[in-house]
């Protein structure tokens, strides 16, 4: 859908603001997603995108040994490595879906010194029930174990706050979940997000990042778009309509296992041992259509990719192209 408009305008009025320094509190954009979310300001920890917070809390945190279920974001393991950590990976099972055993998991967990989760997941875009995370942590508790839960994605869903467990932050001080605003309101290449946690948390990851680190444009940005529900509205309804679509159309494509999408990607599956995923992003690439090779993905095979749901005019012709690799004849020699 693009950039919103307000956002935009935002931006464009906010383009003399760059000669100053940013406001090094955030104080704007802390009220903005304070009344959005409804969280208290002293919880919420503005930065440079989601991935930004990933780092600095692991310098925060200095865990020694992690715990990340697999197949999941690349990049929470690499932030561990960068204060060496040990990452440990706890594997998926795709029988069961990729949906994860919470209570096995906390029993596993409790050995570590952190434990990342993403809801919804990616890349497989399993949903964790608010039910059974608060039993988790509330096996945690009294443990040692923090636990980071990436809520990126969940702006997508008209039902995130049935999902979100943000406002659990104010009875577990060792949870701490972050959240992205570029993802939903288009905004990647300007980088924002926020993490939310007990206030001593946010306290001591401040002093470990500079003071400007969330730029002027970034934070108008960032206001104007919480103020922008109808766009988050017709996100939402835009995204859940055209992924029912992509959804089933990819179904009925020969030689794929489809995993159901519950936010804006899919991930797939190519059943021809002589079509794995990075024959496929070529093929597409010459056709000017891009797909995430997941074959580097612990827990994926060479064989997974994964789709974003975009407008139906693309999605078509990613069916037609997608179709049209599907039932050539590959000279591809199987992994």
């Amino acid at each position: 859908m693009g950039l919103s408009l307000s956002v935009k305008n935002t931006i464009l009025s906010h383009l003399n603001s760059i000669i100053h320094y940013p406001d090094p509190e955030c104080r704007g954009l802390r009220a903005a997603i304070s009344s959005f979310y409804s969280l208290e300001t002293s919880f919420i920890l503005p930065g440079n995108g989601a991935a930004e917070l990933l780092y600095l809390l692991m310098e925060v945190l200095r865990p020694k040994r992690v715990l990340i279920p697999a197949p999941s974001f690349s990049e929470y393991a690499r932030a561990a490595v960068s204060v060496h950590a040990d990452v440990v990976y706890w594997p998926l099972q795709m029988e069961a879906g990729f949906q994860p055993d919470l209570g096995a998991l906390a029993a596993e967990a409790c050995h570590f010194d952190c434990l990342f989760l993403a809801n919804p997941n990616n890349p497989t875009g399993n949903l964790l029930p608010r039910r059974e995370v608060m039993q988790l942590l509330e096996s945690l508790q009294h443990t040692d174990t923090y636990v980071v839960i990436d809520e990126s994605f969940i702006d997508f869903r008209s039902d995130g706050g049935e999902y979100s467990v943000a406002d659990l932050v104010r009875s577990y001080p060792r949870l701490i979940v972050l959240h992205s605003l570029t993802k939903i309101f288009a905004l990647p290449g300007l980088r924002l997000g926020f993490a939310v946690a007990a206030p001593e948390l946010v306290t001591a990851a401040e002093t470990h990042t500079d003071v400007w680190h969330v730029n002027v444009l970034a934070q108008a940005a960032g206001v104007a778009a919480l103020q922008d529900t109808e766009y988050l509205t017709r996100t939402q309804a835009f995204v859940q309509a055209e992924g029912k679509y992509l959804y089933g159309e990819l179904q009925k494509l020969p030689h794929l296992r489809v995993w159901p999408p519950s936010v804006n990607f899919i991930l797939v599956q190519s059943l021809r041992q002589d079509l794995p995923a990075h024959v496929l992003r070529q093929n597409l690439q010459n056709e000017g259509i891009l797909l995430r090779d997941c074959g580097n993905y612990p827990g994926l095979t060479p064989y997974f990719f994964r789709l974003a749901v975009r407008t139906q005019c693309e999605n078509e012709r990613l069916i037609h192209n997608l179709r049209a690799c599907l039932t050539a004849k590959s000279t591809e020699k199987p992994l």
